[in-house]
């Protein structure tokens, strides 16, 4: 049987911080990522994609803020904006994608699920909400939304004396419509889940599904996925080609093979950062301590030479 991988796309393959985002710049990122995609198809490996949704999620919300401000256009909540960016760039990723497949005489499906995440709306991370969203506030602003909305804010580092938004990013618990994905992945078809995370939701008293305001981690959710569809390997796709420890200093060091014990060993250590690679780890260690064979953390041009990136395993001799 072929190789079923999860790939999860990084921030760069759709947006880069130097410009500006038009469509044409996205395009372009997606098909220099998804090039290399190709070439794993090509290997016979079958393959579910996710996606992150940073940029393009905040964009979203913005337009809901100018849409109010401006002309009283009721706002949306941060599910509806989750679901709209995947709804996006799923299509984007799955246009560019088609596009590909047919240069290169490779016949499969494609399949974009608008993809809902169950999480716990009692998660430890809702007391403590870190993910930064939406545009900048004075404090003025921030203290009249906080009273307005009940929206929480913090200062940011980047501009010292603005705020913006912050929400939780709760623990992913199970995501729907996993056994289709499965069945559909291991027959050929290539499917496009869970973008930004999946869209955040959970069960109230009666069962019912309900919107929450919150992100989840797109790695994360990746790592769950990967383990509930027993894919065989774990790709997240980032803009570095290895995981280093001491990194950018005299001592910095490459971690080409690594396992379980020592990724989680480094990660108490603070050797990753938060905002960066540790994510990234702790979804990679998660994925092959549930059974996953490998996970692979490495830049999306390196894939055409298995030699690159750096690969966990349960246990490394």
């Amino acid at each position: 049987m072929n190789k079923l991988a999860v790939i999860a796309l990084g921030g760069n393959a759709i947006s880069r911080s130097d410009q500006k985002g038009t469509i044409e710049q996205q395009e372009e990122n997606v098909k220099d990522t998804l090039l290399n995609i190709v070439y794993l198809m090509k290997q016979g490996y079958n393959i579910v994609l996710t996606h992150g949704n940073g940029p393009q999620v905040g964009n979203i919300i913005q337009r809901n803020d100018a849409g109010e401000q401006l002309y009283g256009i009721t706002q949306m909540p941060l599910d509806i904006c989750v679901a709209d960016s995947q709804g996006g760039i799923g299509y984007l990723i799955e246009r560019v994608l088609r596009n590909l497949l047919r240069e290169e005489n490779i016949k499969r499906d494609i399949l974009t699920l608008v993809t809902q995440v169950v999480v716990d709306k009692n998660d430890p991370a809702f007391k403590n909400p870190t993910k930064r969203i939406g545009k900048y506030y004075n404090l003025e602003e921030a203290k009249a939304l906080e009273k307005e909305k009940k929206w929480k804010f913090k200062e940011t580092a980047k501009k010292p004396g603005m705020y913006r938004r912050v929400v939780a990013s709760p623990t992913p618990i199970s995501i729907f419509n996993r056994d289709t994905i499965s069945k559909i992945a291991r027959d050929g078809t290539i499917v496009i889940a869970v973008g930004g995370g999946g869209i955040p939701v959970y069960k109230n008293e009666k069962g019912e599904l309900v919107g929450i305001e919150a992100v989840i981690d797109k790695d994360m959710a990746s790592s769950i996925l990967a383990q509930r569809i027993k894919a065989d390997e774990l790709y997240i796709l980032t803009d570095v080609p290895y995981i280093y420890i001491n990194f950018n200093k005299p001592n910095q060091k490459t971690l080409e093979f690594l396992d379980a014990k020592d990724a989680r060993k480094y990660l108490e250590e603070g050797q990753f950062g938060e905002g960066s690679m540790a994510p990234k780890i702790r979804a990679a260690v998660n994925f092959v301590e549930k059974g996953g064979a490998k996970s692979i953390i490495t830049e999306a041009t390196k894939l055409e030479n298995k030699n690159f990136g750096s690969k966990i395993t349960l246990n490394y001799d």
